[in-house]
């Protein structure tokens, strides 16, 4: 009896075995489509009352550049005035998380885009950077309630990164179209709409906060 379920037992395995196992199957008709190819639709966008920041680094700064000036294509397509768009530069893709808070922070933007570029070398330094920099813009992003675009291409070598940072493949358009959208829709919900001059200066300026009888409020530290 015990024999006999043995054997049934081991005939059972061997088929549920030989149900996973690879044949001689035909290959699927499609094909997965690669990031480099891929789009995202953007619908009409009025920036006439949006300001962006844009911070870029220095790393791989040829390619950086090129990645920006695709951001600023799309951010004068959308309206965005040239006085309403602020540019700054730090020296890697580490710093990125901080400097977006600091100009979050300030309130004199209603979008951040960190823009940089990550290539991967022999070390494990390229899984630490990418690891902390997305971690880090998207804390950003919740801490601060203010859209902060990940605009960092983290690439194998560097035909990847020209394949997306030139011609009709450029990212950085779709990261200034993004951060005018997050932007709108940022202002909307925080009832922020049509407010115009919200602030006196952009980036890392002078924008003062007056105390109720309208003289300035003095404050310690950065701002």
């Amino acid at each position: 009896m015990i024999a006999r379920l043995l054997v049934l037992l081991g005939v059972t395995a061997t088929a549920v075995t030989a149900a996973f196992v690879p044949g001689n199957r035909a290959a699927p008709s499609f094909k997965l489509g690669m990031g480099a190819e891929s789009e995202v639709s953007f619908g009409e966008l009025d920036g006439t009352d949006v300001r962006v920041g844009i911070i870029k680094t220095r790393w791989n700064d040829e390619h950086v550049s090129n990645l920006v000036e695709g951001a600023k294509k799309a951010l004068k397509e959308c309206n965005v005035k040239d006085e309403n768009v602020f540019e700054t530069e730090i020296p890697g893709s580490y710093e990125l998380p901080l400097a977006a808070k600091l100009l979050a922070l300030s309130g004199t933007v209603d979008a951040v885009i960190c823009c940089g570029v990550l290539i991967k070398g022999d070390t494990m330094h390229f899984e630490y950077i990418c690891d902390a920099v997305s971690s880090g813009i998207m804390s950003v992003n919740l801490q601060t309630n203010t859209p902060c675009v990940f605009g960092v291409l983290t690439c194998l070598n560097e035909d990847q990164v020209k394949s997306r940072s030139s011609g009709d493949n450029n990212h950085g358009y779709d990261w200034g179209k993004t951060a005018v959208e997050m932007a709108l829709l940022r202002n909307q919900a925080l009832g922020m709409a049509g407010q115009k001059g919200k602030m006196g200066s952009m980036g890392f300026g002078e924008a003062k906060e007056l105390d109720g009888d309208g003289s300035k409020k003095e404050k310690v530290g950065f701002f």
